[in-house]
């Protein structure tokens, strides 16, 4: 891994995402994020490289790829994490957690979530403004929506770490971009805009000093990926048709349970979207919910 710097003292380790640290006197950090479980070794190696030693863990969000290593860091360092209440909760324990995953079976969150249960040591609060952390000053951004208590991050030196509310320049061709709630996260994205900050981090490794086009491409590829999916709808069908028709136009016809599962959900997102903005009706026939896109006549 490689450890960049930002400005001044925040830092980024280019991980399989961006991992930002926030750099301390007498060699310690703070890190926003921990990476995947199977980065853990290597993200230990490239702090000890770098004679850093974690002081804390301000987290953004409760998702795999940003808290795995928290609980074994913490444990390890005597350190303490700091999560939004929301994604506190979700990391409470494996039954939690399969809210965020709801389409898994228990015993796969067990398998593939379970290095993301541990209990926070602050719990962040729940509106915008200075937060004390560990020993630096930071401001946060409730940025809902990806999560349902996702947080962008102000470091001292005026570098903003969006996490996952907003996708970089290299993601703009995501087949399907996730959110929780798609509307939410649209209204989180505007809040970015008014950010008088010298550089922004995206989680999924981009940095750039203005926002403004980023978020109009991130607006821009929600609503292309829903109108295709709705372009899809034909007549009155079923979420699961809904999700056979989508996989097959993106090409994601995957063998394995866990990821065609994941592709599944994503969609499902999507028709939520869709149904809240008037562009798919819903309704029950004979106990089975069914939608339809109302731009088109619907057939008896």
């Amino acid at each position: 891994m490689k450890l960049t710097q930002v400005k001044g003292n925040t830092w980024v380790i280019e991980a399989n995402q961006f991992i930002p640290l926030y750099r301390l006197p007498e060699n310690r950090c703070i890190l926003l994020d921990t990476g995947l479980r199977e980065e853990r070794e290597e993200l230990e190696e490239t702090l000890l490289q770098a004679g850093l030693t974690p002081a804390g863990i301000l987290c953004s969000h409760a998702h795999i790829d940003h808290c795995a290593n928290n609980g074994y860091l913490q444990e390890k360092y005597g350190i303490p994490v700091a999560l939004t209440a929301p994604e506190a909760g979700m990391c409470s324990n494996l039954l939690t957690l399969k809210c965020y995953m709801l389409m898994l079976t228990p015993k796969m969150v067990a398998q593939d979530l379970g290095a993301m249960v541990h209990a926070p040591d602050v719990v962040i609060p729940s509106q915008d403004g200075p937060f004390s952390f560990a020993g630096a000053e930071f401001q946060i951004i409730q940025t809902p929506g990806h999560s349902p208590g996702h947080i962008c991050t102000v470091t001292p030196d005026w570098v903003c770490y969006t996490a996952d509310a907003l996708l970089s320049c290299e993601m703009m061709q995501a087949k399907l971009p996730y959110s929780l709630n798609h509307q939410l996260a649209w209204t989180s994205r505007e809040k970015l805009r008014a950010l008088d900050c010298d550089a922004f981090i995206m989680a999924h490794r981009g940095i750039c000093s203005q926002v403004g086009e980023l978020i109009a491409a991130n607006d821009a590829l929600t609503l292309r990926r829903a109108g295709e999916i709705r372009q899809l709808v034909q007549d009155w069908m079923t979420a699961s048709q809904i999700v056979h028709g989508a996989c097959q136009y993106y090409k994601l016809l995957s063998h394995h349970p866990r990821r065609a599962l994941r592709f599944e959900r994503n969609i499902r997102f999507f028709i939520e979207f869709l149904v809240d903005r008037g562009e798919l009706a819903m309704e029950v026939r004979d106990g089975i919910t069914m939608y339809r896109n109302t731009q088109q006549k619907a057939l008896r």
